[in-house]
């Protein structure tokens, strides 16, 4: 009898404790490399979208000012992706933020040399 009353009460018991495997706590971090590339990788895609589009608009004519900010892009883009493979190597860090950083900062490197392959035809 008593026995069936423990049994009882430990399961009454683990019914109504509060859940706490559910949760991770834990002591990983937002990089501030991987932000700074995922906002360098904003920008470049922005820029050169905008600048194609104006391009576009233009006739194709492209002004100075359109390849001035390609290139301010690419340099963009590289420092983004720089920051981004470093962060991505940091121990106890989020990785979304390196990894969205490497890959729009990549997409615009690529994006550069696909208008310059374009370009020289």
């Amino acid at each position: 009898m008593k026995d069936t009353k423990t049994k009882l009460k430990l399961k009454l018991k683990r019914k109504f404790e509060p859940v706490m495997d559910k949760y991770m706590f834990t002591d990983n971090r937002h990089p501030e490399k991987g932000i700074m590339s995922t906002i360098l990788g904003v920008i470049s895609v922005t820029s050169l979208g905008i600048s194609v589009f104006l391009t576009f608009k233009a006739g194709g004519e492209a002004t100075l000012k359109y390849a001035a900010a390609a290139f301010v892009a690419a340099i963009f883009s590289v420092v983004g992706l720089v920051l981004g493979i470093k962060s991505r190597f940091e121990r106890d860090i989020f990785k979304v933020f390196p990894n969205i950083g490497i890959i729009l900062n990549f997409l615009a490197l690529a994006f550069i040399v696909f208008i310059l392959i374009l370009g020289l035809r």
